[in-house]
């Protein structure tokens, strides 16, 4: 786990993962960052519940996988956990080439194939 860094540098961090994907942007929506891919979301930076975490879509069943592994980290977010995304949590000094490979699989899973093509990351 790397060190907890104080609220504005962590959604920095996660914007710079963010950001470097193909035609990503991002947008506010519901007060929180969201990244997107041709208007489509990927991930979402989330305070509402009093901790700073990131949601995204994640391949079948790895939901249960990690939040089963390791569930300080990883959990089933409201709204968009019944369609398979994952929350994890930023606050509590995450391993951020780990969430940077999280984001990356969303982006996959979101992006038209010719761009998720571009970055040549299986999904298993």
């Amino acid at each position: 786990m790397s060190p907890k860094l104080p609220s504005r540098q962590l959604t920095a961090r996660l914007r710079k993962i963010c950001l470097a994907l193909p035609e990503a942007t991002e947008k506010e929506a519901w007060g929180d960052p969201t990244f997107r891919v041709r208007d489509k979301i990927f991930a979402m930076e989330k305070r509402g519940d009093g901790r700073v975490s990131i949601w995204c879509k994640a391949p079948p069943g790895s939901q249960a996988t990690l939040v089963g592994s390791d569930p300080k980290m990883f959990f089933v977010p409201p709204y968009v956990g019944s369609k398979g995304w994952i929350g994890m949590r930023l606050d509590s000094g995450p391993d951020w080439d780990e969430v940077a490979a999280v984001v990356r699989r969303s982006y996959v899973l979101t992006a038209p194939k010719k761009l998720a093509a571009l970055l040549d990351l299986p999904l298993d």
